[in-house]
Formats: structure tokens, sequence, C-alpha cells
């Protein structure tokens, strides 16, 4: 326990350095005397003085019976005096002693005889406080049964900081006896943890004398040295009643399974956030591309190095799928998304978007989508390589990228495989494990609905472009204390018929109501649903209904018509109160643009798209003033599928911000600077401007 000098100590002869006092005779406070051969006091140490009250000036000389012993032990303190003197051994054990102040007092006494150079006979005695001592003893035989049979790892340290002392429980956690501790440093019997902190702490605590308490740590030890624990370290220094420093003690506790446990439930809290997330930024639009491209981006770094999402090409023609089965047959894909976390040889073996590819059966990714099952190889070999590639050229890409986990989950939606999830690992140190087919299985069906929904949208796009036309208003009535101006134009492709619509309907009360909706899909379908949701539309307008009211009518008659999912913006303006009342139903929002301010999106509720039912919708309240504008638009309008939303919402805002044109030229200037001459999606657009010469208000 003492190791080095003692600071300031005395050398004696040849260089001898005296250790330091002990603290536990301080603790006693070890009285002595000497009697000679008459039972006379010749010696009185001043512990003597502390324990019996009586000063060395007071006894020296007189007989130690009549100043120390009651009148009723004198006979028995004389025939033990006298076998002392007599040679018959030393004498111990507990005896009243009168104190100096009258009061009776346990001592434990050691007495033994003293022999000088000339032959005379002397009694030492040798006295502590009884209490004190079994006090001592009681706290001695505490600590070592403590020691010995805690279950807490129990260590002290030296100032050197070597173990001096380790009970059992640390023999076994370190997986080393407790002679092979003694005069080791932490370095020395633990070489497989983080010493350096560990002594650092250590050092910290011996100079400061702050205890640190559960700190933290992890590692392996070689009681088992194949599996990682944790451990809850705290250190405290140790002194002796006069201050001086005797080393360090540390208690361990292995909090292994508290570790595991906590850490499997944060993991369960990350994948529910990711989760949560993935509901949010995967299927932000009805577009197939951008939803594959979500999904793909979604799950890297974090997921995957690489991710590929693949749809079979029998779902993007719209030929019948098919319910799981479990069979085994070739398919055929058409890659619509890659992402990567870095710059990988993976990317370039995977099938580049937009091609197809045909697999036989005994591809993985084809055994995912033909099962309906996922598919994991949690150690990539290198047999395993011609089963994940689509050649050889790609398995020795896959190879140089360090390709070692692969997991592939099929796309399924309402009881159709749509394609698959192709996942790979290459820096990712960690394989793919149960946990993470759960997860990937769960982000996959998230994004198949999102996926059966764009495909379903873009399937029936074909429709002819007369019905259309014919279903769509030729000449909306200008309404009253309002200028419109429209426009629809179709898609790219001729005859390609979509379900974009937009109205201006007269309603009670000299008000207007304004319209523009979307149904989600194209052709002939798409185009009479559109039919029957505008006539639907004008007749619930016609009953001077909220806008809220109006959308949630509409949300029950979409649902009562076949695969359905329609967007819709419905607002109705009163000129004698100058209000605009204005509903979404997952709609993107309308821009306002006020005579005095910057254009601004509408910040709007923007509620679900109809058809989906169940989700309530609400209206909001805006002031509209002479001038002021209003701009309806269908997605067709901003939406490309190389811009992200957000900036071409903000090219938008930039259009109407430039000098003022009228109405039927704003339609032409943002139609020309937005619209695509390809573009994929009709689009609707109608301006609404409240008349700068009509005063607003009732007659």
């Amino acid at each position: 326990m003492r190791t080095g000098d003692a600071s300031g100590a005395r050398r004696g002869p040849a260089g001898v350095v005296p250790s330091e006092a002990g603290g536990l005779l301080d603790v006693l406070s070890l009285a002595a005397a000497v009697l000679d051969a008459d039972g006379r006091i010749v010696l009185w140490s001043p512990q003597a003085h502390e324990l019996f009250g009586w000063s060395a000036e007071e006894v020296l000389g007189r007989h130690a019976a009549e100043v120390l012993v009651a009148e009723e032990h004198v006979g028995a303190v004389l025939e033990l005096f006298v076998e002392v003197m007599e040679g018959s051994g030393s004498w111990a054990g507990v005896f009243p002693v009168r104190h100096k102040d009258g009061s009776i007092r346990p001592m434990e006494f050691r007495n033994m005889r003293l022999q000088d150079r000339q032959g005379g006979l002397y009694a030492l005695g040798i006295a502590a406080d009884e209490a004190t001592l079994r006090g001592v003893e009681r706290d001695l035989a505490l600590s070592a049964r403590l020691v010995a049979q805690s279950p807490i790892g129990l260590a002290v340290l030296g100032t050197d900081l070597r173990y001096v002392l380790v009970n059992p429980a640390l023999e076994r956690i370190n997986g080393l006896s407790a002679g092979e501790h003694l005069g080791r440093t932490v370095h020395e019997a633990l070489p497989f943890l983080d010493v350096e902190s560990i002594e650092s702490a250590m050092h910290q605590v011996l100079t400061s004398g702050t205890s640190l308490v559960d700190e933290f740590t992890v590692g392996r030890t070689r009681a088992d040295p194949d599996v990682e624990h944790a451990w809850r370290a705290s250190y405290f220094r140790l002194e002796d009643p006069a201050g001086r420093v005797l080393g360090l003690a540390t208690s361990v506790v292995d909090v292994t399974e508290q570790h595991r446990a906590a850490t499997e439930a944060a993991e369960a809290r990350r994948r529910l956030a990711l989760i949560a997330r993935a509901s949010v930024r995967i299927g932000t639009t009805l577009d197939l591309d951008r939803t594959a491209r979500e999904l793909a981006d979604f799950v890297v770094p974090d997921f995957a190095d690489v991710a590929a999402v693949d749809v079979l090409d029998s779902v993007l023609n719209g030929r019948p799928i098919g319910t799981v089965s479990g069979g085994a047959a070739p398919a055929t894909f058409r890659a619509l998304a890659v992402a990567a976390a870095h710059a990988t040889e993976a990317v370039r073996a995977a099938d580049p978007t937009g091609e197809i590819a045909k697999y036989d059966a005994d591809r993985l990714v084809t055994r995912c989508v033909t099962t309906g099952r996922p598919v994991l190889v949690a150690h990539v070999e290198a047999r395993d390589l011609p089963r994940i590639a689509r050649d050889d050229q790609a398995a020795t890409l896959l190879a140089q990228a360090g390709l070692h986990s692969y997991l592939a989950v099929p796309l399924i939606a309402r009881g159709e495989v749509l394609g698959a999830l192709d996942l790979k690992r290459t820096r990712h140190p960690l394989p793919f494990n149960d946990d993470d087919v759960i997860l990937a299985g769960e982000l996959a069906a998230r994004a198949a609905v999102c996926i059966d929904n764009a495909r379903w949208y873009q399937s029936q796009r074909h429709a002819a472009l007369t019905l259309q036309r014919h279903l769509l208003p030729h000449q909306p009535p200008q309404p009253i204390g309002l200028e419109v101006a429209y426009r629809y134009q179709p898609a790219a492709a001729a005859g390609e018929v979509g379900g974009d619509w937009f109205d201006a309907i007269p309603v009670s009360g000299d008000k207007t109501a304004l319209v523009v909706g979307d149904v989600m899909g194209s052709g002939i379908n798409a185009a009479a649903t559109m039919g029957q949701l505008r006539t639907a539309t004008r007749t619930l307008a016609g009953l001077d209904l909220d806008p809220a009211q109006v959308l949630h009518h509409l949300d029950r008659i979409t649902q009562g018509l076949e695969e359905t999912i329609a967007t819709c913006v419905y607002a109705v303006f009163d000129p004698h109160r100058a209000q605009c009342r204005i509903a979404m139903a997952g709609h993107l929002p309308p821009v306002l643009i006020r005579s005095d301010r910057a254009p601004a999106l509408l910040d709007l509720p923007t509620g679900a798209p109809l058809g989906v039912g169940g989700v309530p919708f609400e209206a909001t309240s805006r002031e509209l003033g002479p001038g002021d504008r209003l701009v309806l638009y269908t997605d067709g309008l901003v939406e490309t599928r190389d811009q992200p939303i957000d900036s071409r919402l903000r090219t938008l805002l930039d259009l109407l911000a430039e000098p003022r044109l009228p109405l039927e030229a704003t339609c032409d200037r943002l139609l020309s600077a937005l619209r695509d001459p390809d573009g994929h999606d009709d689009v609707a657009l109608l301006i609404a401007q409240v008349d700068p010469h009509r005063p607003i208000g009732r007659d």
C-alpha cells in the first residue's frame, strides 16, 4: 500500500528511509505504561494521559492499582501482576479501569514482563479503549467479507496505480487470478480495453481526490475474449485519518445485459424513426420514376451503400401481375433507380436506369419476386456473385467494390409483386441481419404502395384528347367581381389524355367557385372520371357548401369510383365580403399575388387526395383586394423529372413577380417558361383576378 519515498522523511544509517506512520495505530490511540517490580508507575505515555485522564506528573511513582483499579478489583489485579512478574507469561484481556473522572471504563490490555541489563524486572502494559478496538475489528471483518463476497468487482491500487488487492468477483471479470493482478498496471492486466482513458481517470482521481462514479467502458477481457462486454467503473481515492493518500479503490459492475437492452431499444427507436421519415420522403408525388428514386436515395448511406429499385416490366406495360406465389420462373425487369453512398464500381454493375433485363430463375432477385420473400446473403462469397450480378463482368465489378453483404426484398402492394429493392453493402462494416430484413421489408411495403399508385396513375393516361376537351369547359362565364383566364395543355404524346380539369362555377350570392383538379391516371378512364368529378363538383357548388364540405363529399364520391384518386383545390370567392375560402385535397398550393406584395404560395392544410377516405379537410379564409390574383394549377406545370419541386415552385413565384401582364399573357408566360414541350403530364391552369375597377362590398 505504501510506495515511494515519504516526502520529507529523515534518512537513517546507510540511507535507510523510515516509513511513514500508519493511521491504524492513531485510530486505536494505544496507551503505554511501565511498572516496576513493586507495581509503581515509572513510565507513562501521552496516550495514557488521553486514555485514562491522568497526567504523568499525577501518576509517576504511585502504585498502578491505587490509581487505576477499583477497590473491589485490587486483589485480582495484584494476583495477575505477580504472575506476570514471575514469568508465567503475558496477560491479555478486557479489564475495567478507573478513569480520573471516577468512571469505570473497559479497556483492552496487553501486559508483559520486561528485564533490563541489571536484571531488574518491569511490567509493560499496553491498553486501548475496548469499544474503539471492537469497532475497528468489526469494520475490518465487515470490509473483508464484503470485499470477498461482493458480486461487484473490487480492487485497490497503490499510488503507482499497480494492483495490491482484487476480490474474487474482479478475478472472474478480468479472467486473471489475484496473484496475476498483484503488482501489475491496468495496461498490463487488461490490454484489450481502452486503457488510456481508464488510467487517465485513475490519475485524475488520485490527484484531485474527487471520485468518479459510473464511468462507462466497453471492451473485452481474458475472461471472455470473443464477446464485447460493458462495465460501469467507479474510482475513489483512499486516505488515512491524517489525510495521507494510500492509493485508489475501484469498483466494477458488469452491465452488459443492460447495455445490450439499451442498445437494442435505441436501435428500435432508430428504425421507427427511419420508417417515419420514409413515410414523409417516399411517395411525395405520383411520378413512378421519382418515387423509385426517393426510395433508392432514402436507404443510402445509413442502411446500404448501393440501392437499386427494379420493377417488373409487366407492371409497367399494364399486364396482370398475378398474386404472390412460390413458383420459380425467369423475370423481366426495368431498372427505375440506382443510388450509391459513394463512388463505387458496384454502380456500374447495376442495370442502367431505364433498361430492360431478363434474368433466369436462379438469380436471387428473380427468386425474390417469384416467391415474394426477402433473399438475404449476410456474408457474400465468390460463389454467390454470379447469382447477384447480371453477368460475369458485373460480378467482377462487385468483387472489386468489396461487396460483402446482400439483401433483396420484394415490392408488394395489394397482394401483388411489383418488383424488388436490391441492397448491397461494400464499405458499411456490418452484414445485413434479420432485423435489417424486417426494416427493409417495412420500407419496401410502404414504398410499394406509392409505386403502385404511381404505376396506376401513369397507366391511365391514355385516352382520346377529344374526350378530355369535350369534358372541360369551353368558355367559363366571367364571374361577378372576377376576371378569369385559363389554359389546358395535354401531355406531349398525340392523343394522350389526362384527368386534369378546371372550372369557374357561379354560386348563389354572386359568389364564384374556382376549381382545379387532377385525377391520378390517364386515358379514357381518367378522362371519364374527371368528367364525373367535374359534374359532381358543379352540383355540390350549387348547394353553396363550405369548400371543406364540398371536398368531403367529393372524397366519398371518389371512393365509390373504381380505383380513383384525385387531387383538388376548391376556392369560393365572395365579392361582397372580399373574401376567398379555400380547401385542398392533396393538391399543390395556390399562389396569391397581391397588388402591393411579392407572390407567395398559400400556406394551407394540404389534406389527403380524394379517394383516400377517412381524412378530414379544412377550409381557410383569405382576404382579397382589388387587383389581387389567385393562381391555381396542376402538377404538370411545375413538376419535372430532373429538378426538385421546391426549385420549380420558386421559379413559378419568380415568373409571377415579374412586371404584371394581362391574365391571358400571364398564362402564356407561365406555360412558355415552365412547360416542357415533351412533358409527360397534362396541365390545367386557372388565374383569377379581383376586378380592380369594381368596388368590393355589399350594395
